[in-house]
């Protein structure tokens, strides 16, 4: 065991290394333009939302699925998916990457790149090789996710400002200002500085936020973005919380560095879906309707989707929820919070997987009837019973990380399932059997 060990380690920094050599010498070659996005939640959404503003204008590339790591990154700064477990497929990488260093005519103007840091390093790493010259941190949060292998949340805030360090003085670093341990990065940061948030004193500001769920059909949201004395009202479909406001200011000011007007942003992000298992509201059976959340869960998301459950309509609300993996010593804790959130939005409470047992608890606890609570081990199960429970005019959040594979229970109860590859998340064949 210890020998395969060594093995797949060894193995592994031999194809980090290569992927690192050839993207550097795919980046020397074509120089695009870098926008790096990271933070413990909303980095995803944001990066989306980044790639939907500039695409108006430039040809832009950005991460596909997950690939925010130290081989995901070096594989989209290539154009080029994972080989798996195929040496043949990764020798194939290495070739067409060697290849297209020197003719590639089609090469992007702009990588908007996702950085993801599940230890001390990894963000340092990236950017040792990856230039940006827009660095985007998103939020940390007081309980932030992947801490597993960090001992308090101002370590994973040193490691995320790795990201705005990098940047040269004529870099922008493009923060949000509502978030603390976010504006405390720039003190050490040689680049300008662009902030946003909902706080007056950020440097783009969103006001007068607005949900619209009189027809859940037409469900979203609108609000005014405030820039040097300008303002201009937005509101866009299938956005439904405040928190994902957030994520479109970022878009925003990067739009605003690479001098795009608002009018011309705007009428970019009216364009923009966020992407799937990320607040996507969908028919259920029986004539409900379900608020899926199931791509990943940490604490700050899953308050802002319950947040979202309390004030979309509904004759009953429902909140299915799985663990929040990778939490560390604020694992206890932080299901406690949200399972007494839960108590306070939810008539019924289905939780699911180890963890979640101290969310069921703390629901109880915080005056959740116990014959409205319900624990599960596997999402497969939970998925039957919701189907037993559920009834007409119900809205029902579904959320958990990806490890418990919380999209089961949308595709169990959703009203369309023969749509499932093209709405639910996870729905590639290597997943369907983990």
């Amino acid at each position: 065991m210890i020998i395969e060990y060594s093995l797949f380690f060894m193995l592994k920094k031999i194809l980090c290394f290569v992927l690192k050599i050839l993207a550097q010498a795919t980046l020397w070659r074509y120089q695009p333009t870098i926008v790096g996005v990271t933070g413990s939640v909303g980095k995803t959404s944001t990066k989306e939302a980044i790639y939907a503003v500039l695409k108006s204008r430039y040809s832009v590339r950005r991460n596909i699925k997950n690939y925010n790591n130290e081989i995901g990154v070096p594989l989209t700064i290539l154009g080029q998916e994972t080989g798996g477990r195929s040496l043949g497929r990764w020798l194939q990488i290495f070739l067409v990457g060697f290849f297209e260093i020197f003719y590639n005519k089609n090469y992007p103007e702009f990588l908007v790149l996702e950085m993801g840091a599940d230890r001390l390093g990894d963000i340092a790493y990236l950017t040792s090789f990856v230039k940006c010259q827009v660095g985007v941190v998103t939020a940390i949060g007081e309980i932030p996710v992947h801490v597993e292998f960090f001992q308090t949340v101002d370590q994973v805030a040193k490691e995320k400002s790795c990201l705005l360090h990098s940047l040269s003085s004529d870099g922008w670093a493009v923060i949000n200002y509502d978030d603390e341990r976010v504006r405390l990065m720039t003190r050490r940061a040689s680049a300008k500085v662009f902030s946003y948030g909902f706080d007056e004193k950020a440097d783009l500001r969103a006001s007068q936020i607005e949900q619209h769920f009189d027809d859940l059909k037409e469900a979203g949201l609108s609000f005014k973005v405030d820039y040097q004395g300008n303002n201009v009202p937005m509101r866009l479909k299938n956005i439904y919380a405040p928190h994902q406001v957030y994520s479109l200011l970022a878009a925003i000011a990067t739009g605003l560095i690479y001098k795009m007007n608002l009018v011309e942003i705007s009428q970019a992000l009216m364009r923009l879906e966020m992407p799937i298992g990320r607040l996507r509201l969908m028919k259920g059976i029986k004539n409900t309707w379900l608020l899926d959340d199931t791509y990943n869960s940490s604490p700050s998301s899953a308050l802002g989707a319950l947040d979202l459950l309390e004030k979309m309509p509904g004759q009953r609300k429902i909140a299915v929820l799985g663990d929040m993996l990778e939490l560390g010593s604020f694992t206890e804790e932080a299901h406690r919070k949200i399972g007494a959130r839960a108590a306070q939005v939810a008539d019924i409470l289905l939780a699911v997987g180890e963890r979640a047992i101290f969310l069921a608890d703390e629901a109880k606890n915080s005056g959740l009837a116990e014959e409205k609570v319900f624990y599960f081990v596997s999402a497969q199960e939970a998925g039957r019973a919701l189907q037993q429970t559920m009834r007409e005019g119900d809205l029902i959040l579904v959320k958990g990380s990806q490890g418990l594979r919380m999209e089961k229970v949308v595709k169990e109860v959703m009203a369309e399932p023969d749509q499932a590859k093209e709405l639910l998340v996870r729905q590639e064949e290597s997943w369907e059997n983990r």
